[in-house]
C-alpha cells in the first residue's frame, strides 16, 4: 500500500551519505530540523573525519535501534605505514592475523568498557599499495574498530601505522550507491519528493524473522500484552527462543518488536502461555501523523 510522506516520515529510516568534517550528531540534528521531527538518531557512529552510509532513524523508527546498530559494515580506507614494508609481508600479517575471530580492545575514547573482546572481520582486502600508501576494504562484525583495527596491525608489523582515510561502504543490506547526501534530503523536502528516500521501518529490517498476528490481536499487543499461540496468523521459519523478531500485522505492518520464548515450530503448538514476549510497541502510521502534526 503506497503511503504519503507525511505518513511515512514519522515511521522510516533515511540512507545519509555523511560527509567527513561533521559528527553524526550534527547530522542527526541537521535532519530534525530540516524536517520538523521530534526525535532523530543514528544506528553505528562514523567519526567526525569519516564519511559514508549513516543510517538515520525518524521518530517512531529510533525505536528499532537495538535491530540497526548490529549490522554488519564494510569499509574502504587508506592505512598510512610509519615505515615502508614488503606488500608480502604486510598481506601475511594481515590474513594471518586479522581476518576471522580476532580479539580486539576498544581505543581509549570509545564509550564502551575497554575490555578485550571478540569480533570477526569478514575479509581484509589489499587493493592498492604505493609506497607506505595502503588502499583497503574490509566487512566486518559491528562493534569492531576499523581505526584500531589500522593501528592494532601496524603493532603487529612491528613499524606503526594509523588510518588517513575512511569510507563505510555499507550497513547491513543498505548501500553507499544508494545513499543521500543532505543536500539531497533538503531537495527532497523542497520539491515534496521525500518519499522517494524515505525507507518504511518495515523494508529497512529485512534481517529480522517475523511473526504476523490477527487484526483482533493488535490493539492488546499496542498495549504491551505478549503474543499468545491464538493470536498468531503465521510465522517465519527458524525463529529461535530469545531471538528479537517483528511483530506484523496482516498487511505487513511493524506493530512491536518482540523476544521469542519458544521457537518457529512451537510457536503454533505451545498449548499454554505467550510465545512472544512484547518489547518495542510502534504506533500506526495515522497514530504517528496525528501525534506529530
Amino acid at each position: 500500500m503506497r503511503r504519503s510522506a507525511d505518513l511515512l516520515i514519522h515511521r522510516s529510516v533515511i540512507n545519509v551519505k555523511k560527509p567527513a568534517g561533521i559528527t553524526c550528531r550534527e547530522v542527526d540534528e541537521k535532519i530534525k530540523k530540516l524536517l520538523n521531527l521530534k526525535k532523530v538518531g543514528h544506528a553505528g557512529t562514523l567519526d567526525k573525519g569519516a564519511s559514508g552510509v549513516l543510517i538515520v532513524a525518524l521518530d517512531e523508527a529510533t525505536k528499532a535501534m537495538p535491530i540497526l546498530m548490529f549490522l554488519d559494515k564494510e569499509y574502504e580506507g587508506m592505512m598510512y605505514l610509519h615505515k615502508n614494508v614488503a606488500l608480502k609481508e604486510l598481506k601475511r600479517v594481515v590474513y594471518e592475523k586479522f581476518v576471522g575471530n580476532i580479539i580486539q580492545t576498544p581505543p581509549v575514547k570509545s564509550r564502551v568498557a575497554r575490555r578485550p573482546r571478540m569480533r570477526r572481520v569478514y575479509f581484509f582486502e589489499i587493493l592498492e599499495k604505493e609506497g607506505k600508501n595502503v588502499k583497503f576494504r574490509v566487512r566486518v562484525e559491528a562493534g569492531t574498530y576499523i581505526r584500531k583495527l589500522v593501528s592494532d596491525i601496524g603493532m603487529e608489523l612491528g613499524i606503526g601505522a594509523h588510518l588517513r582515510e575512511l569510507t563505510r561502504t555499507m550497513v547491513g543490506h543498505f548501500s553507499i550507491e544508494n545513499s543521500y547526501t543532505l543536500e539531497d534530503v533538503e531537495k527532497a523536502r523542497k520539491c515534496r519528493t521525500l518519499e522517494k528516500i524515505l525507507i518504511p521501518i518495515e523494508d529497512a529490517i529485512p534481517h529480522v524473522k517475523r511473526v504476523y498476528v490477527k487484526d483482533s490481536a493488535i490493539p492488546r499487543i499496542r498495549n504491551g500484552s505478549p503474543v499468545f499461540p491464538p493470536d498468531v496468523l503465521r510465522v517465519q521459519e527458524s525463529i529461535k527462543p530469545k531471538e528479537i523478531v517483528g511483530i506484523f500485522s496482516s498487511e505487513d505492518s511493524l506493530i512491536a518488536l518482540g523476544i521469542a520464548k519458544v521457537s518457529s515450530r512451537n510457536i503454533l503448538k505451545t498449548k499454554s502461555g505467550s510465545v512472544v514476549k512484547t518489547d518495542r510497541v510502534f504506533r500506526g502510521y495515522e497514530q504517528s501523523h496525528e501525534n506529530n502534526s
